[in-house]
């Protein structure tokens, strides 16, 4: 169920609000896990019952962890959590992809290659899995206690506005908010507005530039020339960016009208000036998850400079796969470590003193080598990523396709161009901190005015059936 369809809008987000306020303090946690799993249910279907068990399993583990009298007992303990969820894991996400290349080895020898049915991918186990990582971890360090209530764990791992998408939220951050939490009318009506400019963002700025890049990169690959090349990858950086942090402001709205505060995931990584900055900036919650969790265990960089290179391209080919089981991933988690081990190398990741030329020639640069970097990532091959990459750079001109020019209408062009802007804002404007005030004020009333009107031609797009899947639900 998608958050920008119209049953979750006009059916299944107003019940839940009904319920959820209409019931007693005491029973909300409840009220909200039933309907967070019926979310679920509704996507996922028997993989509801998966999702079930383990949860069952590490709410188990958690609590003997935190009950154990031995460091030892506690590790293995922990141990055995993250064996269970990375096989999960890696079964339900990776195994068709190992037994396709090991099929393929098979038959470079002339051997049959070996039977196989192929796997399908349960909706959000990526997120769901590190949720319950974090929480495994922090309970082992002492973080936080484990949770009594069966319920409240349940409930941090299950909690709708999150479950498919992120942002991955570490057991820390929202243990007590789980436990005690405190509506407001101004959180409400923050949330509200959240949601909304979410909802404006993904339907008609995403999906605008979503239609072309998909026309693009589902053309044949002998149809790519230099111009169809870098309209592909412009317009997929600005969907994958758009629908991405659109999802997250949808889950962080969601979240306030609830009570709780998720943590941001998006501070306009495009007006970054080094890859560095870039990973401060995108996808934060993933960026903190393996710093916690696997950065710092490797030893950070502390163990001196070749170690610190080592672990951060770990942390990289580890980042790329946990996007997907290709080839391609596994290449942009490598080019992305690789960058950012030579900006360490030359010290191009520091900011100190430098002219405003330099700066803007530096973000020039850095969003460049981020969009080349996005060519892999949206590539269906190594062999489609390789035709885009020497399109950008080979100028060779051929006909524009049929395809490609009955999307570029006059609607989809403009609202590009319109969402191209975020190129060149300045480095601490917030589009939502403009449209979102703590109170209903008269200073806010354009906003309002503004984002009423996106939202109503929001709806008219939805119920005319357009073009609206989320980028992160594959992963």
């Amino acid at each position: 169920m998608l958050f920008s369809s119209l049953i979750f809008l006009f059916i299944f987000l107003p019940i839940v609000l009904v319920c959820y306020y209409l019931s007693p303090r005491d029973y909300r946690n409840s009220v909200l896990l039933t309907f967070s799993l019926l979310f679920y249910l509704w996507g996922s279907g028997w993989f509801l019952f998966i999702f079930v068990f383990s949860t069952v399993v590490d709410y188990v583990i958690g609590l003997l962890i935190d009950r154990s009298q031995c460091s030892r007992a506690a590790r293995r303990w922990l141990i055995l959590s993250i064996i269970f969820n990375l096989s999960l894991l890696a079964y339900f996400k990776y195994s068709n992809f190992f037994i396709a290349n090991f099929n393929e080895s098979l038959l470079h020898f002339g051997v049959n290659p070996i039977g196989w049915t192929k796997v399908i991918l349960p909706i959000g186990i990526s997120f769901f899995t590190f949720h319950k990582i974090s929480y495994i971890v922090d309970v082992f360090r002492g973080t936080r206690h484990a949770f009594i209530s069966f319920v409240d764990f349940a409930l941090y791992l299950a909690f709708f506005p999150q479950l498919i998408a992120g942002p991955i939220i570490r057991f820390h951050e929202i243990s007590e908010q789980i436990k005690s939490r405190t509506e407001t009318l101004s959180g409400f009506y923050q949330g509200v507005l959240r949601f909304l400019w979410g909802l404006v963002k993904k339907v008609i700025f995403a999906n605008s530039c979503g239609v072309i890049a998909d026309t693009v990169f589902g053309l044949d690959i002998g149809a790519i020339d230099f111009k169809l090349a870098w309209l592909g990858i412009f317009s997929y950086t600005l969907q994958i960016y758009l629908d991405f942090s659109a999802y997250s402001d949808m889950a962080i709205g969601l979240g306030l009208m609830f009570g709780f505060k998720l943590p941001e995931n998006f501070n306009r990584p495009y007006s970054a000036v080094s890859i560095t900055d870039f990973w401060r900036r995108w996808h934060m919650s993933l960026s903190r998850f393996f710093r916690d969790y696997v950065y710092f265990p490797l030893g950070g960089n502390r163990l001196g400079v070749y170690r610190t290179y080592i672990n951060l391209m770990i942390v990289f080919i580890l980042c790329g796969m946990w996007h997907g089981a290709n080839w391609t991933f596994l290449i942009w988690g490598l080019y992305h470590g690789g960058l950012l081990v030579i900006e360490r190398l030359t010290g191009l990741r520091t900011l100190d003193a430098e002219s405003t030329a330099l700066l803007v020639l530096k973000r020039i640069s850095t969003f460049l080598l981020v969009m080349v970097g996005w060519v892999f990532f949206r590539s269906s091959s190594l062999a489609q990523a390789k035709v885009f990459i020497k399109g950008l750079f080979i100028p060779v001109q051929m006909p524009v396709p049929l395809e490609v020019l009955l999307v570029l209408n006059g609607r989809n062009v403009f609202f590009l161009l319109v969402a191209a802007l975020v190129l060149f804002l300045p480095r601490d404007f917030s589009g939502a901190g403009f449209i979102i005030k703590e109170k209903p004020t008269i200073i806010a009333v354009p906003q309002l005015i503004i984002i009423v009107i996106m939202v109503f031609y929001s709806i008219t797009a939805l119920a005319s059936g357009s073009y609206n899947p989320f980028i992160y639900f594959q992963f």
